[in-house]
């Protein structure tokens, strides 16, 4: 893998009347520092109609975003996972290498979805082809990621990636790493879209990842 040092990107909100921070922002990292750190989640006890999977989207704001618009989405979580550092805080997993990707848990009914169906949706969400990290955030925990939970995942995600490649004539360098620990992340990371829609807003548009993922995947069939 790819190491690169985090960057911080600051984008200015129109007009000037407003400063937007990218995801690795220094307000919110501020607001982090004072938790006591992230909480271990087990996927256990589910009713029997529910699953989980696991995904790196780069921004987890962004990403619980995009699945939490989805038909048959139970819940989705934002979080850390693939690392060595247990109960990660933001700023450690922002800035020091604690190896975890920012990642969301996503929880599902599987009477209305199967896992192919969620490989639809992260695949349509993410730059494939940016080894640096996605859209204007860079840094080993910005990388997109599958975390298949069992054989039967794993091999779905494979070929899953191996489709794309066959589609884009082109490699794809989005990870598949074996599924590890989830430690959610600090309350105010959770549902940021809804509760800070505007700073969100601001930030998803600046970022350009709505206009990078039409450009990959506009022109593709759904």
């Amino acid at each position: 893998m790819i190491k690169l040092p985090k960057v911080a990107m600051t984008l200015a909100a129109a007009a000037g009347l407003m400063g937007l921070a990218a995801c690795s922002s220094p307000q919110v990292n501020r607001q982090s520092d004072s938790a006591a750190g992230s909480t271990l989640i087990s996927s256990d006890n589910l009713p029997e109609n529910q699953a989980t999977a696991v995904f790196a989207m780069g921004c987890f704001w962004c990403a619980e975003a995009d699945f939490e618009k989805v038909d048959g989405v139970v819940d989705v979580v934002s979080g850390y996972t693939g690392g060595r550092t247990e109960n990660p805080t933001y700023k450690q997993v922002t800035y020091a290498e604690t190896g975890h990707y920012e990642a969301i848990l996503v929880t599902y009914d599987k009477t209305k979805l199967k896992y192919e169906d969620l490989l639809s949706v992260f695949w349509r969400n993410v730059d494939p082809f940016d080894p640096r990290g996605q859209f204007c955030d860079k840094g080993t925990s910005y990388l997109a990621a599958i975390f298949p939970g069992n054989d039967e995942e794993a091999e779905l995600a494979e070929a899953s990636k191996d489709r794309w490649e066959s589609v884009f004539q082109q490699e794809i360098v989005t990870d598949i790493v074996d599924r590890a620990d989830f430690y959610r992340a600090e309350e105010d990371h959770q549902d940021y879209y809804s509760k800070n829609p505007v700073r969100y807003g601001y930030y998803r548009n600046g970022c350009g990842r709505d206009k990078r993922l039409e450009a990959v995947w506009g022109a593709i069939p759904k």
